[in-house]
């Protein structure tokens, strides 16, 4: 550690402090914060800034410790993307870059793997929904390049977590409790590391401690041996193990050869500000910069007007922000995919002219067709799973770096096949490509033949990690979710909420929200929109029948995504976790 990070850290302990807002999910810090979906993770990361460690010291060790106190939501089996921005790093000087260490298809995918397979939920929870983890490789390649504390000091936490144990919350007891009345007596016989170790068969409360001695095993192999103490070794073994004996087809070579990418980020500018986001395969950074776009343009909450912005969203600006919604999902399905396979017009879709004439089409009186917005196939019935299997942080540091990282392992606790001897489960990522042509996957979204499976290829993602910036080049939020596509609209929401609508941080992340992604064609509410408390119940009615008589069909769902936000303004940083899931921020 130099002595400039010395003496960092030195003020830093010092200056360590519970979060000062009244509000348990959301905290106010003076250095440096961190906003994840689970106490433990967040304090990991803030431990690393107090040492001195940046913003990609936290997010690393906050993912890894994610892994063992969200396994239904992420971890080493799975993989994600990470956006990173360092305007001033004492190490690394200035950084602006994104990590796409999505999960690639086996060697062994073809197009028609689930067209022609036999094996019941083949892309959703059989070994060959398995995709080649990227997880490790992602976090130890941001930790190489742009970190500065080492892996033993990052991992120690997770590890800690692994052996001691964590008490589960109501989150974590629903998840658990949902995924052991799926498993068949056959499952919950040889998936001893999933029934027992994280479904305490079945029993589990909220109280319980959870131990993973397994899981911090091969965390402290990571940390000994990098890379190789995940895609060699036994860890490897394990996982081998376990896709051979449920019919996969990930091999030794699959795990040798997977390489995270570096990429530029999407940059776009919204309301005179520059949004960092996730380019393709991750659908979130261009679906959520088209709908703000058009939103812009249709003068969501007087844009674009000398007028005030309104306090909160009304009945006028939610049927615009559905209408933009429901052009950028209508986008995503047709045209996007992984980049490296197929083109992908991402920079046509974002720009000035393309948005205008998007924005021209709508009617802000009324709703139109789904053919108006580029329908190809749909399925209007299906409903749309209440599922956790996706995680989001966001860190900003003392020089103002920042990182937005979201990871998945896709649906709850990924395929439900563990590697045994490992403690974690395997991803079933292989469902995000499309599976059967003009069928839409588990999420109900509607995807093109652009998205088909081959070997090497990174399936479509909804994970939008997001960075803004103001004028100046200076870190204003920092944002992402969890929650499949309503990743997409739960991010955009809580920045319209924290940016726009002048939000505290803990409001605008726990303020109700709504969801639609073009097919099926619904605008799915959340309760207190459905029905509205004592103080809501007017506003929340108007709200529905404001959108019934512009045409729209409603609908229910219990969350529009779970998103982590920090804000930053001159009083300093505002770190709020959603209430949703009940994360808690840390910092210092």
């Amino acid at each position: 550690m130099t002595i400039t990070r010395l003496a960092a850290a030195l003020v830093a302990i010092a200056c360590v402090a519970a979060p000062a807002s009244a509000q348990p999910h959301a905290g106010d810090f003076q250095l440096g914060a961190v906003a994840a979906d689970h106490p433990l993770a967040s304090e990991a990361g803030a431990q690393m800034l107090r040492l001195g460690g940046n913003a990609v010291d936290a997010a690393v060790a906050t993912s890894f410790t994610l892994s063992v106190v969200r396994p239904q939501s992420c971890g080493i089996g799975g993989g994600g993307f990470m956006v990173i921005y360092l305007p001033d790093d004492p190490t690394h000087g200035r950084v602006l870059t994104a990590i796409n260490y999505r999960e690639t298809a086996p060697a062994g995918a073809t197009p028609d793997m689930f067209e022609t397979t036999e094996l019941p939920d083949a892309s959703t929870r059989s070994a060959l929904a398995v995709a080649v983890p990227g997880t490790v490789a992602g976090l130890l390649y941001a930790l190489d390049h742009y970190g500065t504390l080492d892996r033993a000091t990052i991992l120690r936490p997770a590890i800690d977590a692994g052996e001691a144990g964590f008490t589960a919350d109501a989150s974590y007891v629903q998840a658990a409790r949902t995924t052991a009345k799926k498993l068949t007596p056959e499952q919950r016989t040889d998936r001893p590391a999933l029934w027992e170790t994280l479904l305490h068969e079945g029993q589990i409360t909220e109280g319980d401690l959870v131990r993973n001695p397994q899981q911090a095993a091969a965390l402290a192999a990571i940390a000994e041996h990098g890379r190789d103490g995940f895609y060699a070794g036994t860890v490897a073994e394990h996982i081998l193990r376990a896709c051979a004996a449920h019919g996969g087809i990930i091999t030794a070579a699959d795990l040798r050869d997977y390489q995270p990418a570096e990429i530029k980020p999407l940059l776009f500018t919204f309301d005179g500000k520059t949004i960092l986001a996730m380019p393709p395969p991750s659908s979130g950074g261009v679906t959520l910069c088209e709908a703000l776009g058009i939103a812009e343009r249709l003068g969501y909450a007087g844009l674009g007007s000398p007028a005030p912005n309104p306090p909160a969203p009304g009945p006028d600006n939610t049927h615009l922000l559905v209408e933009s919604l429901k052009h950028a999902f209508a986008d995503r399905a047709e045209w996007l995919a992984d980049p490296a396979f197929c083109a992908v017009p991402t920079d046509t879709l974002i720009c000035a002219p393309y948005l205008t004439v998007r924005a021209a089409t709508v009617d802000p009186a009324h709703t139109q067709p789904p053919a108006s917005y580029g329908t190809r196939n749909g399925d209007t019935a299906r409903a749309l799973p209440e599922d956790s299997g996706t995680s989001h942080l966001s860190v900003i540091d003392q020089w103002g770096g920042a990182v937005a990282c979201t990871e998945t392992i896709n649906l709850e606790f990924g395929s439900m096949i563990p590697a045994e001897g490992a403690g974690f489960c395997l991803n079933n990522e292989m469902d995000d490509f499309t599976t059967i042509r003009g069928q839409p996957n588990a999420f109900g979204l509607v995807q093109s033949d652009r998205n088909l499976p081959q070997p090497g290829k990174r399936p479509l993602s909804s994970m939008s990690p997001t960075i803004v910036l103001d004028a100046h080049g200076q870190v204003i939020a920092v944002a992402g979710a969890s929650g499949g596509p309503r990743i997409i609209t739960g991010t955009m929401q809580v920045l319209l909420n924290a940016l726009v609508h002048d939000m505290p941080a803990a409001d605008a992340v726990a303020a109700p929200r709504l969801h639609h992604q073009w097919m099926p064609d619904q605008v799915r509410l959340e309760p207190r929109l459905c029905a509205g408390g004592p103080d809501e119940a007017t506003n929340a009615a108007a709200l529905r029948e404001a959108l019934i008589s512009r045409g729209h069909t409603l609908g229910a769902i219990d969350a529009v995504g779970v998103v982590q936000l920090i804000t930053r303004d001159d009083s300093g940083l505002h770190a709020a976790c959603d209430p949703r899931k009940g994360g808690r921020p840390a910092g210092h």
